[in-house]
């Protein structure tokens, strides 16, 4: 496979000499001069900037972090001196490749966060009629290959084979049939219902499968790259600890609450395995319920490395080190507070990157490197605190179906408008050009019939075209361009100028 692969060809220069490092290099920096890639530090990783200050993390401060974590991951693989080294070297690892891909994979994320990316999907299948509705990692895909611009291709950021094929996380379209999988473990990002297999994540839309087959040209069916592998860990390193950094920081993660699910597990986890699944999740259920609900949800959908035994010792390293170490004392903003944070954060992210090692080679379950078996269990206890503790907040799901609210009117305005006869020239000229580059999309499914991608039919292309380019416009606003381009389409005018004239 040629690893430094681009869809164009770059023009000759000096740099070629030194080989894929030299073309990884410049694929890293197209996209952290992407302004896709400004606009993060203006969308909500978990909690909104508004309400938490400045210190919380956003989608770029993430990223940027991610990067951090996957580039020393991916260092320490290929040393010449590490036992990973033949491993590496045989399955294609660049750090450079690794840190473009990392800085790139939330390129995607719409206003909002996950929030924003379950509404804007609910509105692409019910109200537009995309048959792959919208997903983040597609979305991502969607950006550098299609929609951010670059001197040297008509379309994308001319990005190398790799670094494209690093950022599939679900190397796969919405459209793979998941029936055909049959009764076996199923690739993460693939789950099982009573109805059978479904696609539940993917990293490319039908109208963008050509160019992810290109990509992927050389590499197993359904399985990340080694350099995509990395990526996926390092992201799941670093959310896992600095969601508990933020919300530490914000005065939402108490002790009491967070002691209680901990020491309810670890004394009566005996009695709280006799219960069943409906008992667990009933309102009367006991302290250390949720966590037994994560211990079988783990065994069900990961056994070839769920443990019982790992499971409570990771349960016991994190009672001792969060709840009872470093939530122990609120945060308020004092030097010592934050030098415990900080320890708090090194320390993990530590440990967790010196955990990553080859996956075993026939577990579908997981890319070509995994955490090791303490690791993973402990990753998995960290983002059910976050998950739990926070996501499920009442005054954090009230606030969401806020939000989801403003999503639904840009999206319903910014269609309809499109439609009214009488005004669509005055569409944002930016909208119209995503419109037309979607719809010139679809045309060419008719033309290329990528593998597995249903065709659209003549008199639905325009239509699917115009669908596609308002979610493309939509994902593409910051936080606050969301909330402005939301209230000047319903007629108030208080947010007008934040509009902004890339819009």
């Amino acid at each position: 496979m040629a690893r430094a692969t681009r869809l164009v060809p770059e023009p000759p220069s000096s740099a070629d000499v030194v080989g894929d490092h030299s073309q990884f290099r410049l694929d890293l920096e197209r996209v952290r001069f992407s302004p896709y890639f400004s606009r993060l530090s203006a969308v909500t990783q978990v909690i909104g900037q508004p309400g938490a200050g400045p210190l919380i993390h956003n989608r770029l401060s993430h990223s940027i972090k991610v990067t951090a974590v996957a580039r020393a991951i991916a260092v320490t693989l290929v040393d010449a001196d590490a036992p990973t080294h033949a491993f590496a070297r045989e399955h294609g690892c660049d750090a450079v490749a690794v840190q473009a891909a990392a800085s790139a994979h939330d390129l995607g994320h719409p206003p909002f966060g996950h929030l924003g990316e379950r509404v804007l999907d609910r509105l692409a299948r019910d109200a537009l009629g995309l048959p792959d509705g919208f997903e983040g990692n597609a979305q991502t895909y969607r950006i550098l290959a299609t929609l951010d611009v670059s001197e040297s291709a008509p379309l994308g950021l001319n990005l190398t084979a790799a670094v494209r094929s690093a950022v599939a996380k679900y190397p796969w379209t919405a459209h793979l049939d998941a029936a055909a999988l049959g009764d076996g473990p199923l690739p993460r990002g693939l789950t099982r219902t009573p109805r059978g297999p479904r696609v539940a994540k993917y990293s490319a839309y039908g109208i963008d499968a050509a160019d992810l087959q290109a990509a992927r040209e050389g590499h197993p069916a359904l399985k990340q790259s080694l350099e995509c592998s990395i990526m996926d860990i390092a992201d799941d390193i670093a959310y896992s600890i600095h969601d508990v950094d933020d919300f530490h920081r914000a005065g939402l993660l108490g002790q009491g609450a967070v002691a209680r699910e901990f020491r309810g597990w670890i004394e009566d986890g005996v009695a709280l395995r006799r219960l069943d699944d409906e008992a667990l999740r009933g309102r009367a259920a006991p302290a250390g319920s949720a966590l037994e609900g994560l211990r079988r949800k783990l065994r069900r959908g990961d056994d070839w490395i769920a443990d019982d035994d790992a499971f409570r010792d990771a349960v016991g390293v994190v009672a001792d080190d969060l709840v009872d170490g470093l939530l122990a004392s609120p945060f308020d903003g004092s030097i010592a507070a934050e030098r415990a944070l900080s320890s708090f954060t090194n320390r993990w992210i530590g440990h967790l990157q010196a955990s990553v090692e080859p996956a075993p080679a026939d577990v579908v379950r997981a890319g070509p490197v995994t955490l090791d078996r303490r690791a993973w269990h402990e990753v998995e206890i960290l983002k059910f605190v976050h998950r739990h503790f926070i996501l499920d907040r009442s005054d954090i799901v009230m606030y969401q179906r806020g939000l989801s609210r403003v999503l639904t009117r840009a999206v319903k305005g910014l269609t309809a408008w499109i439609h009214d006869e009488d005004d669509r020239d005055r569409v944002p000229q930016r909208l119209r050009e995503l419109v037309e580059i979607a719809t010139d999309g679809y045309a060419a499914i008719r033309i290329d019939r990528p593998e597995g991608v249903p065709l659209p039919e003549p008199s639905a292309v325009r239509a699917l075209g115009i669908g596609r380019g308002v979610i493309d416009y939509v994902a593409s606003l910051s936080d606050d361009q969301a909330f402005a381009v939301s209230e000047a389409i319903d007629g108030r005018p208080d947010r007008l100028w934040d509009v902004g004239h890339n819009l």
